[in-house]
């Protein structure tokens, strides 16, 4: 039996959910498919212990329905797993969204029927969806990176990856545990198993920086402060390059304009606020390699004063510049090294060679192991989009197209593959920026060109070569002026064997929406716009 819709969005996560709400508004018939069992996206499958967003809660919501804005209470400065969960589930029964949400249906291939304009989705249970337009609200940080070390089937004990936890409790007490992986996830997760196992061996490949989240409870005055603004508080975040954090000072000034004890002191000051706010001390550490530098050594000595181990210290120390990959958040992170329980082990000098019955081996030596936890985060942003078999015109398909890297128009279209929007894509803000914010500029953009294609009767709307290729060109510039793309990061695929490498996410939030704005106000310049 097929079913047929006007839209097929699939993912019910964060992006998923607003854009469920938006495509309502059109008056467009709509259906969800979601591959887990409840809404949630990237909330519903990172349930590890200590996961925790690293963006401001007030900022991290929805900002559709003031009333929504003005009802929900948030709990700390950054929410847990568990409290965006919680919320998530409010937005579900406040809207009624689970009515045209289909759990448990994972999509394997979406086809374009040229002739009749229209997507056919397939999902792994063998259902078939037949609609006009699909949205893609997959995520870009969904697709698990587990990595393939010989001899994973051979281990007796557990193995769990920080973005597939399971949903029922797992006992890490009394354990030999050992952690592949200090990311993000490696960061929130590590204090947090080191507190329960008897002996933790932490598996590091490359050193994070790892700023102090300085979590605390929300100050009730602070909330409604906010909350007496949304509306002001939002613009104001929408006018900062990462789209937010507005609330706080920013340094435009270069670093060697001050003398060595101002520096320090606005380094301290800047650390002591918490968060990332330490990169925006001054306003060329992201784009000067000296000044970067400088901000690099006062973290490395914080390291040093934290950690008594030297040696130990000395490999928490990053080496490249501080902002090319994501800086983490943490709390506790490099004092949990100074526990007698917890083992640092260097595998970028003695590399993983396989996993045996009783653990990991690496090149040096062994380790005897009850629990393997990997926190290898994520096939970044093409990940989810390359498990499914998308074709588009004349079969061609997009995992193909994409196998010198990603490009698209905007971040949202593709050429060759008509009335299908990507959210949060490559060539977009997206990770750089409170991805909150980035969903719903996405969201709003194409909710308003459907009605557009609606209002004047077009069937199809496709990005054309030549808007790829400028927007392709646009994107490298803009990197090029940073340090962003000066080291191997999951922004350029680099943590994925043979994952061509190409800087994915387009630096600066404001002047992104902007063109946006620009290109819907021209007719949708760069699309080509068909009636059948």
């Amino acid at each position: 039996m097929t079913d047929s819709f006007d839209v097929v969005i699939v993912g019910a996560g964060l992006a998923g959910l607003q854009m469920l709400h938006q495509v309502r508004e059109t008056g467009l018939t709509v259906r969800v498919l979601e591959a887990g069992v409840a809404a949630g996206g990237t909330w519903y499958w990172n349930r590890y212990p200590g996961a925790q967003c690293d963006v401001e809660s007030l900022e991290y919501s929805y900002q559709f329905s003031e009333e929504l804005q003005q009802e929900w209470e948030w709990t700390g400065r950054y929410a847990s797993q568990p409290e965006i969960l919680r919320y998530i589930g409010h937005v579900m029964e406040r809207f009624d969204l689970g009515r045209d949400i289909q759990y448990d249906a994972y999509v394997t291939a979406m086809t374009y029927d040229e002739s009749a304009g229209r997507w056919t989705v397939r999902t792994e249970s063998g259902d078939v969806l037949v609609a006009r337009f699909v949205i893609m609200a997959t995520g870009c940080l969904s697709s698990a990176n587990v990595p393939e070390i010989a001899g994973r089937e051979t281990f007796v004990g557990e193995i769990h990856h920080t973005g597939h936890w399971p949903h029922e409790p797992v006992d890490l007490a009394g354990k030999r545990i050992g952690v592949v992986g200090t990311g993000s996830s490696g960061v929130q997760v590590i204090p947090v198993i080191a507190r329960q196992a008897e002996q933790l061996h932490v598996f590091q490949r490359t050193a994070a920086y790892t700023l102090p989240a300085r979590n605390q409870a929300l100050d009730p005055q602070l909330q409604a402060a906010v909350k007496g603004d949304y509306a002001g508080f939002r613009a104001r975040n929408s006018a900062m390059p990462t789209a937010g954090l507005s609330r706080y000072p920013t340094n435009p000034s270069s670093i060697f304009l001050v003398s060595a004890a101002e520096r320090e002191a606005a380094f301290e000051y800047f650390w002591e606020l918490g968060g990332p706010l330490l990169l925006r001390s001054f306003g060329d550490i992201m784009s000067d390699p000296a000044a970067n530098e400088l901000v690099a050594d006062f973290v490395r000595k914080k390291i040093r004063e934290t950690v008594e181990a030297p040696d130990v210290a000395a490999l928490l120390s990053p080496k490249q510049p501080i902002g090319c990959k994501r800086v983490c958040l943490g709390t506790d992170y490099y004092e949990t090294f100074n526990r007698p329980n917890v083992h640092l082990v260097d595998v970028a000098t003695a590399p993983i060679e396989e996993i045996t019955p009783g653990g990991i081996r690496t090149t040096k030596d062994a380790y005897e192991l009850d629990v393997i936890v990997f926190a290898t985060g994520f096939d970044a942003m093409t990940g989810a989009l390359f498990r499914i078999d998308i074709r588009g015109r004349e079969s061609v398909s997009l995992k193909e197209m994409w196998a010198a890297g990603p490009r698209t128009y905007l971040g949202l279209a593709v050429p060759g593959f008509p009335n299908l929007f990507t959210m949060t894509g490559p060539g977009s803000p997206s990770v750089l920026t409170n991805m909150l914010v980035a969903i719903h500029q996405h969201a709003t953009w194409i909710g308003s060109c459907l009605t557009y294609l609606l209002d004047n009767d077009i069937s199809t709307i496709e990005a054309t070569r030549e808007a790829e290729e400028a927007w392709g060109l646009h994107v490298d510039e803009v990197a090029g002026r940073s340090l962003f793309p000066s080291c191997d990061s999951w922004y350029l695929g680099a943590n994925v064997p043979g994952k061509a490498r190409v800087f994915m996410p387009l630096v600066g939030f404001p002047a992104y929406a902007q063109t946006c704005e620009e290109v819907a106000a021209g007719g949708y310049k760069g699309f080509s716009l068909a009636r059948l």
